[in-house]
């Protein structure tokens, strides 16, 4: 039986034609199978697409409103939580984080930065002990073993993208500083009073309208054996324990959790709005959610270098400002070096341009096998430029 013709729903302004021209095309080229995108310019939304099936099956239809979960463009969000702090004067990110969280200090990272955390340059990039993903959405237990971990490599001298870590690191500094977890600080001073509709986990009311995720194919033992290979004692630490999945990520229990690296679930609309702060210089909506200068030090490059983590993969430097990547000279935000914006776990991704006053959030269910700059991603970022 043929399959069905994806149907694309929204709107997209005239100059922006090139932009629904290349969604539509990931579903005809690129084995799309439920996806969103949103584009604001100058805190205007000027395309706002959605196509698709929100499962497997090809039963129910991606709707306007259809939730999926993001992975590591999660990451964005949370970075933000830290910087309003960081803006309010409530945290130094040139402070030890020992002196928010002491227990920090054990094991040798008396040393350990605020910012080291923020690009992902703590050395923290898995635990070293065996750590389950039910464990994994045990804050305390998962903040507890950070805490106590010794570092893979010297922080503050190289990058290793802390794939997990990351949102327990940086997310227990925002609890120890506010007394909120990422999630509800989020809320109160973001997405609530934006009408934002993304959430870290997902409560049991929006259950009805999440994707369902697909897993990326599978590689053969061979393969798989080849990337091992290539890999450090830190990166397969970070990409394999505990291992996450599409499967795992639909389960009461991941949903119920909160794991800031990698479970904030929302729309392309949520995610573009959440990275037009960052695009709009701290405003978006009317509100001021960051002093210019704190939304520019969100991209303060951290120093270009092969990832420890990804870098074998990846095969290019890349550099991480303070929470969030540069665009840098292959373009994964667009042709400007200084654009920035962060990558999900198979696809998904959130952009911000404060040069051209752009932001963009594209969100899928088909998960694809690369670390970053998806083929379908790349063709939304390449198309939107070509119509500035």
């Amino acid at each position: 039986m043929p399959e069905i013709e994806a149907q694309v729903h929204g709107h997209c302004d005239a100059r922006f034609t090139a932009v629904r021209r290349a969604f539509e095309e990931n579903f005809r080229e690129r084995q799309e199978l439920g996806a969103a995108v949103t584009v604001t310019v100058g805190g205007t939304t000027v395309v706002d697409l959605w196509g698709g099936w929100a499962d497997a099956a090809r039963t129910r239809p991606w709707e306007r409103d259809t939730l999926v979960n993001v992975w590591s463009t999660t990451k964005g969000p949370v970075a933000l939580c830290a910087h309003i702090l960081a803006d309010l004067g409530l945290l130094d990110l040139d402070a030890p984080v020992a002196v928010y969280w002491p227990e920090f200090a054990a094991a040798g990272k008396e040393k350990v930065l605020v910012r080291h955390l923020l690009s992902h340059r703590a050395g923290l990039a898995g635990l070293r002990e065996p750590h389950s993903l039910e464990q994994l959405c045990d804050w305390e237990l998962t903040t507890q073993r950070l805490a106590a971990t010794e570092p893979w490599w010297e922080p503050g001298t190289r990058s290793g993208y802390h794939a997990l870590t990351y949102g327990h690191l940086v997310g227990e500094v925002v609890r120890r500083v506010s007394g909120l977890r990422p999630g509800a600080f989020l809320q109160r001073e973001v997405t609530g009073p934006l009408g934002i509709d993304f959430s870290i986990g997902l409560p049991e009311k929006d259950y009805g309208r999440v994707a369902e995720l697909v897993q990326p194919p599978v590689a053969t033992t061979s393969e798989q054996a080849a990337v091992f290979a290539q890999l450090t004692p830190a990166a397969i630490a970070a990409v394999t324990n505990p291992p996450v999945s599409a499967a795992g990520a639909l389960t009461p229990g991941w949903r119920a959790a909160e794991i800031p690296a990698a479970n904030g679930h929302g729309t392309a609309r949520a995610v573009a709005a959440l990275y037009a702060v960052f695009a709009g210089r701290g405003t978006y909506g009317g509100h001021r959610i960051l002093s210019p200068e704190a939304a520019e030090r969100v991209r303060e490059g951290q120093g270009s270098c092969r990832d420890l983590v990804v870098g074998a993969g990846l095969a290019v430097d890349t550099e991480a400002g303070l929470g969030l990547w540069l665009s840098g000279p292959h373009g994964s935000y667009g042709p400007n070096p200084r654009a920035f914006g962060h990558d999900g776990f198979g696809g998904s991704c959130g952009l911000a341009d404060p040069e051209a006053e752009v932001s963009l959030g594209y969100v899928m269910n088909r998960m694809g096998p690369h670390i970053a700059d998806d083929p379908r991603k790349m063709a939304l970022v390449e198309a939107l430029y070509s119509a500035l």
